[in-house]
């Protein structure tokens, strides 16, 4: 099963980066649904603006704690594929 990296953007120009290995789609339908109590519930809506697929879990959430590291200005970048 297909696991992602993700980079939702929120109402407030905020970014959130998550994992998951459920369907990206039902990931960002959920966020916006306000299932999850954290930072992206007060920040909708949200609009996935960057993604990234990898074959297991493990490397997905790797991936995400990387990106949690970075600025503003670096996941803009992302991206923009710069």
């Amino acid at each position: 099963m297909a696991s992602h990296v993700y980079i939702l953007q929120c109402a407030d120009e905020r970014y959130y980066v998550g994992s998951t290995r459920a369907g990206l789609e039902r990931r960002v339908n959920e966020h916006n649904a306000g299932i999850y109590s954290g930072h992206t519930k007060s920040r909708r809506p949200v609009v996935l603006a960057f993604s990234q697929e990898f074959d297991r879990i493990t490397d997905a959430v790797t991936a995400e704690r990387k990106l949690k590291g970075w600025t503003h200005v670096k996941k803009e970048a992302l991206i923009r594929g710069d």
